[in-house]
């Protein structure tokens, strides 16, 4: 119970603790104790480290959208030769056939 605050000088303890409430009938904290240098230091290392982590995690991020772009990339691109290997082979069976006419494409829609 030395945490809490008490009446009259420090050194002296006549009397028993003081239960310190607020006039809504909470009770109030206990004094905070006191910060020493390496608290200090610490909490300091601790923020650098935080940092430090949130930037390699950043990093990480980016390697990894990288790396999926990377294995995506051929995949469009073979994508992209097959539909146009396909749509070149229709028109050139289509001028084979006579069809000198524009190629007409049909989509169809549920």
């Amino acid at each position: 119970m030395d945490d809490f605050r008490r009446p009259g000088p420090p050194g002296r303890d006549p009397s028993p603790p003081v239960l310190d409430m607020t006039p809504d009938g909470e009770f109030r904290d206990p004094l905070p104790p006191r910060r020493t240098w390496l608290d200090r230091a610490l909490g300091r290392v601790g923020g650098v480290a935080l940092l430090l982590t949130l930037a390699a995690g950043g990093l990480m991020i980016v390697a990894l959208a990288v790396v999926f772009v990377g294995l995506l990339l051929p995949v469009a691109i073979g994508a992209g030769l097959v539909a146009f290997v396909s749509l070149w082979w229709r028109m050139r069976r289509a001028r084979r056939a006579g069809g000198a006419g524009p190629v007409r494409f049909v989509v169809i829609r549920r």
